[in-house]
């Protein structure tokens, strides 16, 4: 039976091959995902790309000294092309809420929990 996904001439696919735009630019991730990763995993996380970059916009408010709330979590998401919907960006804001990693503050903007940005930082 014949499957287009395979090659047909016996050899192994081109390894640099895409198939569309690079959606998740490495440059665009100032605070290093591993580091970030450590954080999901001592929360009892899995690692998604969506929690890595919501999780790095929060960051980068931060040490631009300004807080952001869903909506701002999600412009600048867009605005980076990350193409996320809204309530994803608001579903994994809560469930990061809920587990501890993220606060909810007053103002309704989200910041990194303090025992969170410990283990972001090494502390």
């Amino acid at each position: 039976m014949y499957n287009s996904q395979l090659p047909t001439d016996g050899g192994t696919a081109p390894l640099h091959t895409t198939l569309g735009p690079r959606l998740f630019d490495p440059r665009t991730e100032k605070n290093g995902n591993e580091r970030i990763r450590v954080v999901l995993k001592s929360f009892g996380l899995r690692t998604s790309l969506i929690r890595l970059k919501v999780i790095d916009a929060l960051l980068n408010a931060a040490d631009h000294d300004h807080t952001l709330g869903v909506r701002g979590v999600h412009s600048t998401l867009v605005d980076l092309d990350i193409p996320l919907s809204f309530l994803s960006v608001r579903e994994v804001l809560k469930r990061l809420c809920s587990e501890g990693v993220i606060v909810l503050n007053e103002d309704k903007s989200y910041s990194l929990h303090p025992t969170a940005a410990a283990i972001l930082h090494g502390e």
